[in-house]
């Protein structure tokens, strides 16, 4: 029954990023519940596709708190993905172009924007074969230096492909740019403590930043529009009112998270750290 546990992180975590996108969207563009399952469905394939592919252990704590943080990671890089490269929309809506865009202005051509997809995905595929051969080689570097180098790697990816969409319109902040790096180290730390595969470290490391930083944006200041809505009028006010009811959900399955976690320490480990 693994692949059903699999497959229900999967679920818990689509379900995080639905919310959240959701609660922060839903008043400017409205709910549909194509958009809401969509990331729901990609969790589970991704989930399933680590799992088999990376022999998690789901049955333990330390497996389903790995699975949940890597699923994480390649169902927003999925949409991201999407969104930026290959989706056909007008953006004359948003504030912040969500499709590629140069200095603010969004690359009209299609196969523009798909050759520079393409490299786009070249370069994550090197990331991936950089980490493969950083883990077949014994360099002798410092185990912290090690995590560093791995699990802040999806944390630069962020930063510099956040400032690319983001700065031409709202100005480069520091602070923000280096945040992403140094959350991700934080939760590369801590999935290390279970694992030596780099791969899970790494994903974990941009997955549970993404989650932790889109529930501060989002919760903790819940009156400011996201980044792309700043000038847009609130369609939609119904929502205001409706999204609460996934508040519970959402901070319930934080709580899996943390007594996962807990539970994960308790437990007999053995990781990178």
């Amino acid at each position: 029954m693994e692949w059903l546990i699999a497959l229900t992180t999967g679920t818990m975590a689509g379900t995080h990023t639905s919310i959240w996108g959701m609660y922060k969207d839903s008043p400017y563009e409205g709910f549909t519940y194509r958009q809401y399952f969509r990331s729901i469905i990609i969790g589970e394939i991704w989930a399933l596709l680590i799992w088999w592919i990376a022999q998690v252990d789901v049955t333990r704590a330390s497996g389903w708190f790995l699975l949940f943080g890597s699923t994480y990671a390649m169902e927003r890089l999925t949409l991201e993905y999407y969104k930026t490269f290959l989706r056909e929309q007008d953006q004359s809506k948003y504030t912040i172009p969500m499709q590629f865009a140069v200095f603010g202005n969004v690359v009209k051509s299609r196969k523009v924007r798909l050759l520079v997809g393409l490299g786009y995905l070249l370069g994550i595929i090197l990331v991936g074969y950089g980490l493969y051969v950083l883990q077949q080689s014994d360099l002798g570097w410092p185990k912290l230096l090690t995590v560093f180098l791995i699990g802040s790697t999806g944390g630069w990816v962020s930063a510099f492909g956040g400032s690319w969409k983001d700065a031409p319109i709202e100005g480069f902040q520091i602070l923000k740019f280096f945040r992403s790096p140094a959350v991700a180290f934080f939760y590369a730390l801590l999935a290390s403590m279970f694992t030596t595969n780099y791969f899970l470290i790494a994903l974990c490391g941009i997955g549970y930043t993404v989650a932790s930083i889109e529930t501060y944006k989002t919760f903790f200041f819940p009156s400011k529009p996201p980044g792309k809505f700043t000038k847009t009028p609130i369609h939609f006010p119904e929502m205001l009112k409706r999204r609460q009811r996934f508040v519970i959900l959402y901070v319930a399955i934080w709580l899996a998270i943390l007594v996962t976690f807990v539970i994960a320490l308790m437990q007999p480990h053995d990781g990178l750290i």
